[in-house]
């Protein structure tokens, strides 16, 4: 009996079509009939700044499996750009789980699709729309929705672009793809910008506002979010803070185990332009807020069978308090005769607490 080999598991649809690799022996690349190029690994350098989380652990293991099995996939998206200190030729603009997990299995070429000069604004978008048609936008993380949408509402959005850009990419996954069938989402044109982009992801027009606030904060706290570590209304107003200031409100966090509620977050945001560490500090430990101990004894009736042992009803009010009054400052002069050194103490302590 024959034994079936195990069909490897894959981790994206960009898995499904697959491409042979011929590197050439006499240069660093060479060009395919179907114009795809066969790139050294160590002449491609990531994408900075990448805003989406690359594979781990069992799902990029998964990957390299599949990689070992059938060989490179889809061939990736890379721009050339001018040498850089590291030697690097190439960024990665799409296929950075794919180059990790080929690395992974010993191969040091993958079969690219060269772009040349591609603006950065142009390169972001090849990152952006590939993750978006890859994954499902509601199981993205917070900064990734943020990043996706901030692209489609900056101003340097190009919708025509954008439309070329998904119909290459569908195109690259599925040879047989028929734009005739593809459905575009019915738009308004009377829509904001903010508005169509809440139809076309399932979004209410305030969430919208929120992620494009996100993607304004400092990667740091970026992550944060995404750890689920704060909450997605405080993130909002720790977003007004420069990034010096965002800096020192992440430093507290990671050194201490302070949450980060509304209340924290709206005052560090008033303090916008002016915060410093320590600011920050006492203000996300809660000392900021905390209420100061009273240092007024709490008011007290006396008894009336204590009352009765030294007053009648003949002593009118006034009377009582003066008699009271003279009678407590003779009980706290004799104390002070007979022990001065806790005196003195009690008035150190008194005094430092008005200063």
């Amino acid at each position: 009996m024959v034994s079936k080999r195990p069909i490897p598991k894959l981790a994206s649809i960009d898995e499904l079509l697959l491409l042979s690799e011929q590197p050439a022996e006499s240069s660093d690349s060479s060009v395919h009939p179907e114009g795809i190029q066969s790139i050294p690994i160590d002449k491609i350098r990531f994408y900075q700044n990448h805003p989406f989380r690359l594979y781990e652990d069992e799902r990029l293991m998964d990957m390299a499996d599949s990689i070992q099995a059938n060989g490179i996939l889809v061939p990736v998206i890379i721009r050339k750009i001018a040498l850089d200190e590291n030697g690097y030729e190439y960024e990665m603009l799409a296929g950075h789980n794919r180059m990790n997990a080929a690395r992974m299995v010993g191969l040091d070429r993958l079969p690219c699709i060269v772009k040349e000069h591609l603006s950065d604004e142009e390169a972001l978008m090849y990152v952006v729309e590939t993750n978006v048609l890859q994954r499902s936008f509601s199981d993205m993380l917070p900064s990734e929705k943020a990043k996706v949408l901030s692209l489609r509402y900056s101003d340097m959005f190009s919708q025509g672009k954008r439309n070329d850009i998904i119909e290459e990419l569908k195109m690259l996954e599925n040879p047989h793809y028929n734009k005739k069938n593809e459905t575009s989402p019915l738009l308004g044109t009377k829509l904001r910008s903010d508005e169509k982009l809440g139809h076309e992801y399932g979004l209410s027009k305030n969430t919208v506002a929120r992620l494009l606030r996100i993607d304004k904060l400092a990667p740091s706290l970026k992550k944060l979010v995404d750890d689920a570590k704060i909450g997605l209304y405080p993130a909002v107003s720790l977003s007004y803070l420069n990034e010096a200031e965002q800096q020192a409100v992440h430093d507290v966090l990671s050194q201490n185990d302070y949450k980060v509620d509304m209340k924290k977050a709206e005052l560090l945001r008033e303090y916008s332009g002016q915060l410093t560490n320590e600011q920050a500090a006492r203000i996300l430990s809660g000392e900021a807020t905390r209420k100061p101990r009273n240092k007024t004894p709490a008011p007290f009736k006396l008894k009336h069978k204590v009352y009765t042992k030294y007053f009648s009803s003949a002593h009118k009010a006034a009377e009582v308090e003066e008699i009271i009054d003279k009678a407590l400052e003779m009980y706290f002069a004799q104390q002070h005769q007979q022990n001065p050194e806790s005196h003195e103490k009690k008035e150190d302590n008194t005094h430092e607490s008005v200063l």
